[in-house]
């Protein structure tokens, strides 16, 4: 039997656990009241598979059941699980998201073999020590962005992460479509986006100082169709997928397909293919009415995909050289009355930010947006540090903080040599752990607009799906602890006690499949010796 004191992340309330409990077998019946049929779907098919539970549908009042039920009387997501001797399981949700969190907590409860796709002890019974477990997150949003433009990562790949992101209690994915290296979703009225931005014929091995290459084409993309699948799986999970389209910089995948999008008059745009290195690319969008028109196009066919209340256009880091160059650029300035090129991208980002208001929708963007003024309905992710959140924060946006030097997980987990591809400051389980998102010395109505946090997972170093789990796992589970749970300051966190519930959770991370750093150091298969990164020594700034 696991009891709620080895759960992760760690739930606000524990009474109990007692050694009597509940026992889960083929007899075992599952009451869903209106409003969580689709965590009855998902328990039926999850336990189904792993444990042989068929779960039938039987009376609420049935002794020994599972009970799922809204109480709006709980806070929204927070949900009540109790697990009562001689009566049952019952998951109380203060909406159908809460109910689905209680039943992430109730699959922690029956053990690893509730996280395989297959019975490995058919015929056993499954006990629950008594207990009642009240919990609920700090923040709304608690995300991870997953980069699919510099590696592609096929459909299949990403459903598994909506899974993955969904046991730890994660509710947005922050989806990663277009850069420089490649871009990854379907649009119907420009097919040459993916017919030509969506493969590379190279890529670069290592930190783009490395000498390597892999000479095999690499690319992919999402149809149309792959899209609502995947947005579908993910609202069933209660995870909103927020698209990131990029503009106007990290665009050469875009430009590549459609020349007439870029500087034309400062460089010969036809001769460009999708970037095949790292870095910050020189070649930014055009600031002229077609390439507004052209994205219009594109972010109104991502609309009908994505319901999301937010629109992510990145904004961040556009070199001006080009706009400098081109007197296309220099006649756009001095005809809006802009204060140079830094106004030149704010009235970019102004302009869809003003496109999808109208459309009910809200931009967010990197801080680079706070530049030259943003408006009030546009949020801001917080990437360079704590600065761009606390300015959006007092100049009343909303923030998700996302800093690169505390939860960017291409940065390595450890100092020493044997560290695939060194990338970054050294951000170990320890140190995502006693990351804290609000940022020191807002007032109280301003850290009311810090919507929540992000761990971000750009893919430059990580060429397949194993890198990927090496990179995120487990960090993802101290930051998911840090996103759900109300943990006091970062210096009195108990961090002892973390990793002795870090021991179960190996356990269940094992079950799913998961290719994470072991606490030992890497295994040889996952080491890439010889592979140039770029380690930054010292500890990371905290500003």
């Amino acid at each position: 039997m696991t009891s709620g004191n080895e759960i992760i992340p760690a739930p606000r309330a524990v009474e109990g656990p007692m050694r009597c409990g509940v026992l889960l077998d083929d007899s075992t019946v599952l009451w869903a009241a209106p409003g969580t049929e689709s965590t009855e779907r998902w328990l039926r098919a999850v336990l189904g598979a792993a444990h042989g539970l068929p779960l039938r549908p039987g009376p609420e009042e049935a002794r020994g059941g599972v009970r799922l039920l809204v109480d709006d009387t709980l806070e929204p997501e927070a949900y009540r699980l109790s697990v009562i001797t001689n009566w049952g399981v019952e998951i109380r949700g203060g909406d159908p998201a809460g109910v689905f969190w209680g039943a992430q907590t109730l699959r922690q409860l029956l053990g690893p073999e509730a996280f395989r796709r297959a019975p490995v002890r058919p015929g056993m019974r499954y006990g629950i020590p008594h207990q009642v477990i009240e919990d609920g997150p700090r923040f709304h949003w608690r995300g991870l962005l997953l980069d699919v433009a510099r590696h592609f990562m096929p459909k299949e790949g990403v459903l598994r992460y909506l899974d993955l992101m969904a046991t730890h209690k994660l509710n947005v994915l922050h989806f990663h479509l277009t850069d420089d290296q490649g871009w990854r979703v379907e649009i119907e009225r420009h097919p040459r986006l993916t017919e030509v931005g969506s493969w590379r014929s190279r890529t670069k091995f290592g930190h783009r100082a490395s000498p390597l290459w892999d000479d095999r084409p690499h690319g992919g993309f999402y149809t149309q169709d792959d899209i609502r699948e995947i947005v579908a799986y993910a609202a069933d999970r209660h995870i909103t997928v927020v698209p990131e389209i990029d503009v106007p910089g990290h665009s050469q995948a875009a430009i590549a397909a459609y020349p007439e999008l870029g500087n034309t008059d400062v460089v010969d745009t036809r001769a460009l293919s999708v970037w095949d290195t790292w870095g910050i690319n020189p070649n930014v969008l055009a600031p002229t009415d077609n390439t507004l028109r052209f994205y219009e196009d594109v972010f109104e066919e991502v609309l009908a995909l994505f319901p999301s209340e937010f629109i992510h256009v990145g904004g961040d880091e556009c070199p001006k050289e080009q706009w400098r160059d081109s007197p296309t650029a220099q006649a756009r300035i001095e005809e809006l009355g802009l204060a140079g090129e830094d106004g030149l991208q704010a009235w970019f980002i102004g302009h869809f930010d003003t496109w999808l208001a109208a459309r009910g929708r809200r931009l967010i963007g990197w801080d680079e947006i706070l530049e030259g003024g943003l408006a009030d309905g546009a949020a801001v992710s917080s990437w360079r540090g704590y600065a761009g959140g606390i300015a959006a924060a007092r100049a009343g946006h909303d923030v998700v903080m996302c800093p690169e030097q505390h939860v960017y997980l291409d940065h390595r987990q450890d100092g020493g040599a044997e560290e695939p591809v060194p990338i970054g400051y050294v951000r170990s389980l320890e140190d995502v752990y006693r990351f804290e998102p609000v940022p020191p010395g807002l007032t109280p109505e301003e850290a009311a607009h810090v919507l929540g946090t992000q761990a971000n997972a750009w893919t430059e170093v990580m060429e397949d799906p194993a890198r990927v789990d090496y990179q995120v796992f487990p960090r993802l589970a101290a930051f998911a602890e840090v996103a759900w749970s109300r943990l006091p300051a970062p210096e009195r966190r108990d961090f002892a006690g973390f990793e002795r519930r870090m021991e179960a959770h190996y356990e269940r991370l094992d079950a799913l499949g998961v290719g994470y750093r072991p606490p030992g150091g890497p295994k040889p298969w996952q080491k890439r010796p010889g592979v140039l990164g770029r380690p930054v020594e010292g500890a990371p700034p905290h500003r």
